[in-house]
């Protein structure tokens, strides 16, 4: 039975035994009401007639807990209630009668007398009538399960909330705080524990910070973790920018609904039971999105029987699409993720009005909440490379905004360059004429195809200067620049950004990987970053260069789990619920982390960027001078491909000495195969391949017939001749 309907059958049961302890008092329930009353007569005298009021208390209490899990405190609320005033009749009774006349007189029966007694033998007549008087306000507290005394922002809890949040944080909510046993069908589950919200790891008081988000932004800018350079730019330069005011952003709105939790919990359990598995519930999280349920399973439990149940829990709950974490990293428990019935927004604001954001590097990107509610960041210096990748209109676009405002808000533009490839013309466009772009967003693809070519000469300009300087990164070469031991300028972080990597693919695929793998293999030291971003996540797209190149990826909502094995090598993305759901994975992550993205809209991008353009001073730098040079040649085939056979350990320069070797040992072999020449020479496929084609072509080898050799038409006495003649 649910547990709902088991509160209202109790709740009607109550009013019935009031019903009929009023029709006993007036001899109209027959037989067994005028025993009951003349049992209950003597019990409790006068407080007879505290019977029905009990137990109306009683079922108005079991109709108001329809929603949580509570079955004992109104029964125990109400029995206190009634001794008390049983204890208060007799209390008042002895007071105003004559001692004599009380002998053996119990005006409040045998039990009013038998509370009351022990009280006014210790305490005397106004402490015991005190202490009565506060054990009824608190059975009508326990009875209703409703403070005496609360603020107003209290009232404000909805209706099915079992729990009480930790920490408002303007709208998210904390973990579960305290949750009631349940008890159904003989299974307890066990009370939810507390988690410890969003408190950091130092327990120790710190002074509150008095600074607003702006100062605590522009004390923290600059280009690394060393003070002597954030000093150095801000005192340069700070009169040249301002740092947008955090209440252009609006707030969080609205807090999520994630259902009965009590409820969900017990049906996990049976569930699990009814297919062998026993399971102890542990922790429950509340995100924006989705209710995060831990459960520890029995010894000798194999977590894959439990993974395989996935669909019939979701049947059981009536949850889709439900994503079960097994292992959760770092803990004995298993995660089972249920979306929230009312979704809760997670602003951009809250998260860079935050001191965690202030203190970060300066590199930092909000990533969102996780599934406890907790902000999410991530430094780009330390990735150094991101893919972002999901379906259309799954919050690709708004994450992309959200990592641009966040540096934006931290990066003055003397430290920061944004180069913006935007095929698709409109996403990035609010982004055009603020000082921190090197170019204009580009949106040609031949002029992508440039940039990236202009990116890779500018990775060799950075490593032959810091060559120079016997420095291994660009924050060491800063930090000479800060203290003047060097005659150069700082270097900026550039942070390249492709909206749309599909685009650029289709045309020059080719040339395109190779100059993002060589990219992504050494820019991080001269400080060049990679954002890449595409709604079509496959394989001709997202190749296996780039993927191993750029571990650190962004995988929103997909159709299917061919998708998300593309993106992340594993499944769980085809298991998002969208607007902004992600799975996110880093090199310092065992297993994808489930974040709420930050949401921020077209308009709050527009108010930031204008008010940009209309303080800040438009800057120029050498590598603004270099790209536009870049951009304005005629040329428009640029050829990458050698980074890319490099990469392979291919080199076309030395196909004509390569091609004499390889028809020596034909001629040798007197067989002709790729396979052959690979093992030979040490060459890889391709090379190999392309060597054959050039036999082929020459007439030394017959064309390839299915599984059959290809004939070889020169003998090992021809090559000798040929040599001698040479």
């Amino acid at each position: 039975m649910h547990p709902e309907t088991k509160k209202s059958v109790l709740g009607i049961v109550f009013f019935a035994l009031a019903a009929l302890a009023i029709l006993s008092a007036f001899d109209l329930a027959g037989r067994a009401g005028s025993t009951l009353f003349a049992v209950l007569h003597s019990l409790l005298g006068v407080g007879f007639f505290l019977v029905p009021l009990t137990f109306c208390i009683i079922g108005i209490a079991f109709f108001r807990s329809l929603k949580t899990n509570i079955y004992f405190t109104p029964l125990f609320g109400g029995g206190l209630f009634l001794l008390s005033f049983l204890g208060i009749i007799d209390v008042f009774s002895r007071r105003t009668a004559d001692a004599a006349a009380m002998a053996g007189n119990y005006p409040a029966g045998y039990i009013g007398f038998a509370v009351s007694y022990p009280f006014l033998y210790l305490f005397g007549f106004w402490a015991s009538l005190l202490i009565f008087f506060v054990a009824v306000l608190i059975a009508v507290s326990v009875a209703f399960n409703v403070p005496l005394f609360h603020k107003k922002e209290d009232e404000e809890a909805e209706e099915g909330d079992a729990f009480r949040e930790k920490e408002d944080l303007d709208g998210v909510p904390g973990t579960i705080e305290d949750m009631e046993r349940v008890k159904s069908a003989g299974f307890t589950a066990t009370a939810i524990s507390a988690l410890k919200g969003m408190a950091p790891p130092d327990n120790k008081e710190k002074p509150a910070d008095t600074r607003t988000t702006e100062e605590r932004l522009a004390k923290k800018t600059g280009p690394s973790s060393s003070q002597t350079v954030a000093d150095f730019v801000v005192e340069t330069h700070q009169a040249q920018y301002q740092i947008p005011p955090i209440s252009l952003l609006e707030s969080d709105s609205g807090k999520p609904n994630s259902g009965d939790i009590a409820a969900y919990s017990t049906v996990i359990q049976k569930t699990l039971h009814n297919f062998g598995i026993d399971v102890e519930m542990g922790e429950v999280n509340v995100g924006p999105t989705v209710t995060q349920y831990t459960l520890k399973p029995a010894q000798g439990i194999k977590l894959s029987r439990i993974v395989a149940l996935q669909n019939d829990l979701s049947l059981s709950l009536a949850a889709h699409p439900l994503r079960i974490e097994a292992p959760i990293p770092g803990r004995s428990l298993v995660g089972i993720e249920i979306p929230n019935k009312v979704v809760s927004i997670v602003r951009l604001r809250n998260l860079i009005d935050n001191p965690a954001f202030a203190e970060s590097p300066p590199l930092t990107m909000c990533l969102g909440r996780d599934v406890s509610g907790n902000p999410q960041y991530a430094d780009i210096e330390k990735m150094p490379h991101v893919l972002i990748a999901g379906a259309t209109g799954s919050g690709k676009s708004i994450c992309l905004h959200s990592l641009l405002t966040s540096l934006l808000y931290k990066n003055f533009p003397q430290m920061l360059k944004l180069l913006i490839i935007d095929p698709k013309r409109i996403e990035l466009a609010a982004y055009n004429g603020i000082p921190h772009l090197l170019a204009p967003i580009i949106t040609e693809r031949d002029k992508a195809l440039a940039a990236l070519r202009w990116a890779v000469k500018e990775m060799e300009r950075r490593y032959e200067a810091l060559s120079q300087f016997h420095v291994r990164n660009i924050s060491s070469y800063n930090a000479q620049v800060a203290k003047g031991k060097t005659d150069g300028s700082i270097m900026p972080y550039i942070i390249i950004v492709i909206d749309e990597l599909a685009d650029l693919m289709a045309v020059s695929a080719k040339e395109v990987e190779g100059a993002i793998v060589r990219l992504a293999q050494m820019s991080r030291a001269v400080g060049l970053h990679l954002v890449v971003s595409t709604q079509r996540p496959s394989v001709e797209v997202i190749t296996g260069l780039i993927k191993a190149n750029i571990p650190c990826r962004i995988a929103f909502q997909v159709p299917s789990l061919v998708d998300s094995r593309t993106i992340l090598d594993m499944s769980g993305a085809e298991k998002l619920v969208g607007n902004g759901d992600m799975l996110f994975l880093s090199q310092d992550l065992a297993k994808p982390r489930r974040i709420q993205g930050g949401f921020v809209s077209e308009k709050e991008v527009k108010r930031i960027t204008d008010f940009i353009r209309e303080t800040s001073a438009q800057t120029e730098s050498a590598e603004s001078e270099g790209i536009a040079s870049e951009l304005d040649k005629k040329k428009t085939t640029i050829d990458l491909t050698a980074d890319l056979d490099a990469y392979k350990g291919d080199d076309d320069d030395s196909d004509d000495e390569m091609f004499e070797q390889a028809k020596e040992v034909i001629a040798q072999a007197q067989k002709a195969s790729t396979s052959l020449l690979q093992r030979r020479l040490k060459l890889g496929y391709a090379r190999a391949a392309r060597l054959m084609d050039m036999l082929e072509a020459e007439g030394l080898i017959g064309p390839s017939d299915g599984a059959k050799p290809r004939e070889v038409y020169i003998t090992p006495q021809e090559m000798t001749a040929h040599d001698e003649e040479i």
